[in-house]
């Protein structure tokens, strides 16, 4: 049993850094400026035999994979997404008992957030700008539906390599893992500094509890000019702004829960069905293993 982290939370206001991974990275064109419901490709494909082992030894959390989910998925390559799905090399590693800083630290592009217990890591941002330019600030969010980025119905979808990855809810493995609203969320993985994932319920003063994320859509219209015009609606990253309180859950979409893996409680992130979904920032410290290219 790994032992409980302590409660930790912070007013730092909620940001999302975009970082640029190489200067030869080619950026897509984009100049959409609405959202628009999102298309997902049915989940019916069978990926191939998922191989995962999560070990613990030496206070360590070790997570060998191939990257295949232990669930259906979309058809790749697809018009939105022209890359087909393969094995990859998983080697993961946080410690087991995970300890917070002094302040978070957001999630970067060239960052895994954190990994499944299928193996399947948790990749919420898309490399993906208004007028690709990075420069402009205005990074598209990959669940808005403002760009067609070919997601299948476990909003997950496939980096060039052949890397399946999720962007948001991963609807395959909760279902396989028994999820129900009206009980704590199973365990669904772990983030890159250690601390838990669970899926949208945990359990508040003693209670089953929907999580709720304090993230907020900004009220008004965007600037214009060099930047995108048009209502704040959700199709940018920054469309969105961190209102403490607003939701029971900090700005790392994380809170303090007792689970069955935590029964005198722990800190833990949560999946939730309001923006951000995967959280976008680190409570502890996360572990360079999780750096792309490193697995």
């Amino acid at each position: 049993m790994l032992k409980p982290a302590v409660l930790w939370g912070s007013s730092l206001t909620f940001a999302v850094i975009a970082t640029i991974m190489t200067a030869q990275h080619r950026f897509r064109y984009h100049d959409e400026t609405t959202t628009r419901p999102l298309i997902l490709q049915p989940a019916t494909i069978d990926p191939g035999v998922s191989y995962v082992d999560l070990t613990e030894a030496k206070n360590r959390v070790s997570v060998s994979a191939n990257g295949i989910p232990d669930h259906l998925v979309g058809r790749f390559p697809n018009r939105g997404n022209p890359h087909s799905l393969s094995e990859q090399r998983v080697n993961l590693s946080v410690p087991a008992h995970p300890k917070p800083s002094r302040t978070p630290k957001p999630l970067e592009l060239g960052w895994n957030f954190g990994v499944s217990i299928d193996g399947v890591v948790f990749d919420p941002l898309a490399v993906e700008y208004w007028n690709g330019d990075p420069r402009s600030g205005w990074s598209y969010n990959a669940l808005g539906g403002a760009i067609s980025l070919g997601l299948d119905e476990n909003h997950a979808h496939v980096q060039p390599g052949g890397k399946y990855h999720y962007h948001g809810i991963p609807t395959g493995l909760i279902e396989l893992l028994k999820y129900t609203p009206t009980r704590h969320s199973p365990l669904v993985g772990y983030a890159a500094d250690g601390f838990p994932i669970y899926a949208m319920t945990g359990i508040e003063d003693g209670n089953v509890t929907q999580m709720t994320s304090s993230c907020q859509l900004k009220n008004g219209n965007r600037r214009g000019g060099s930047a995108p015009d048009g209502k704040f609606d959700g199709t940018f990253n920054e469309d969105y702004v961190y209102r403490a309180g607003t939701g029971n859950l900090d700005e790392c979409n994380g809170g303090f829960t007792v689970s069955p893996e935590y029964p005198y409680g722990t800190y833990a992130y949560f999946l939730t069905e309001n923006y951000p979904v995967i959280p976008r920032c680190f409570t502890g410290t996360p572990d360079d293993s999780y750096r792309f290219g490193r697995r």
